[in-house]
């Protein structure tokens, strides 16, 4: 990655930033990143682990208030993903780097005190959803491995370790590159199955389910919808991918997060409007609990749509696991530059990143929902709505008292970042009193 002379179009724009330029043999190649791989990373992201819980929380307030939920939560996951790219720009650009993590734009920025608290909630949010991620798309395995084998059972921590060692591996092994055309594969092979998985399931909609509502019980699922359409942890890696380009970046940004959100409402429409009363169970602590997957899956509406929800739940967990390795490599490449001043080896970093996760998804292999609440209001709240603000509030101010181009991403000015912060404080008191109460 060579850095490029800024161009500046109408005085204003920043077209782009540097040119990822590489030796083959005795010559020198231009390889820029393309829209359609950046926009697969950002869908491929998003698209995990948090689409297969959804359901389960939107059951009690009904479609029509889910969908608005939905929405409502994409517009400030869009927004913040801007200002992530926004502030990625601005730092690349003053810094003369090609490439900077997360964590590393949170202390130029913000200080060691910022990073500090930004680093403790990404690696939080990071592991947590790995853990979630390894221990479901290890049980698919299983269970998928127990039919072909014709098994009654397979014990959990084969289809955890088996999962993590796939995948991982070949994050490990590939070069960037292939990641990039495997993923955008994986991507590909996600809304191939979504489609069929919606006409098989679109025959046992009952038309009456979708007209049910409550809009009170809407606050107990923006949690896992924030975490669902999370996907600010990948935007700094489009950004050097994309060499800066703005254009390209607004793209893969805006079309990378749709892509999901009209996924997400078909796939929260078509199983709510589904559901039948004997997919519902009550708990000892009174509590409801509504797994469509797993009825789907074993066959409960039929063998094909079974096999498809299978597909389908796999290759969403690989592509957004793909997405967070890559996030939490970033995080302890920043910590370990700042450190030593260089990488050593690969195999450390990928142990720490892989290991923690997957032992932890193989003493409790039933953490899936666990860690999707833990980690959906605080941390999403944090790394998606107050740091990228804050930042962004920042680096406009510096830009006001010097002859700086900082070029921002969002209209609106300052009250569009006080309606972030504002919005994200309240998810966090909400969530704060919720657990008091109950």
């Amino acid at each position: 990655m060579l850095p490029i002379k800024t161009v500046i179009q109408n005085s204003e724009e920043v077209t782009r930033l540097f040119s990822h330029l590489e030796f083959d043999g005795k010559k020198l190649n231009h390889q820029p990143g393309s829209v359609l791989g950046s926009t697969a990373l950002i869908a491929g992201t998003t698209v995990g682990a948090g689409i297969l819980a959804l359901p389960a929380v939107t059951l009690p307030s009904g479609v029509v208030p889910s969908t608005s939920g939905l929405i409502a939560v994409w517009l400030y996951a869009l927004v913040s993903g801007l200002l992530v790219a926004e502030v990625t720009l601005n730092t690349m650009r003053t810094e003369g780097r090609a490439s900077i993590g997360f964590l590393g734009i949170v202390e130029k920025i913000l200080g060691k005190p910022g990073a500090r608290i930004a680093g403790g909630a990404y690696l939080f949010m990071h592991y947590a959803l790995l853990v979630a991620y390894i221990t479901e798309g290890g049980e698919i395995l299983g269970y998928a491995a127990a039919k072909i084998w014709s098994v009654q059972i397979l014990p959990t921590w084969v289809g955890t370790t088996t999962f993590t060692l796939l995948f991982g591996g070949i994050m490990y092994f590939g070069r960037e590159k292939f990641i990039e055309k495997l993923n955008s594969a994986f991507v590909g092979i996600v809304i191939v199955s979504f489609v069929g998985l919606l006409f098989l399931a679109a025959g046992h909609i009952q038309s009456a389910q979708l007209l049910l509502q409550d809009w009170s019980a809407l606050g107990s699922a923006i949690s896992v919808m924030s975490v669902a359409l999370f996907f600010q942890n990948v935007v700094p890696l489009v950004v050097a991918q994309l060499e800066g380009d703005v254009r390209k970046i607004r793209q893969s940004i805006f079309i990378g997060s749709v892509i999901p959100l009209i996924m997400f409402l078909a796939w929260n429409a078509i199983i709510l409007g589904s559901v039948s009363p004997d997919m519902l169970h009550t708990t000892s602590d009174g509590r409801t609990v509504f797994d469509p997957l797993q009825v789907l899956r074993t066959g409960g509406a039929g063998k094909w749509l079974g096999v498809l929800v299978s597909i389908f739940s796999e290759f969403a967990i690989a592509t957004s696991f793909i997405g967070f390795v890559y996030g939490l490599l970033d995080l302890f490449k920043d910590i370990f530059l700042i450190a030593q001043g260089k990488i050593s080896s690969r195999l450390p970093l990928y142990s720490l990143v892989l290991f923690p996760p997957m032992t932890l998804g193989m003493l409790n292999p039933s953490i899936f929902f666990t860690a999707l609440d833990y980690t959906g209001t605080f941390s999403i709240s944090v790394l998606g709505g107050i740091i990228p603000a804050l930042m962004s509030w920042k680096q406009r101010q510096e830009q006001e008292n010097s002859d700086s181009i900082n070029q921002p991403l969002v209209p609106g000015g300052k009250i569009t970042l006080m309606i972030m912060i504002g919005v994200a404080l309240a998810l966090m008191g909400r969530q704060i009193m919720s657990t008091y109460t109950n």
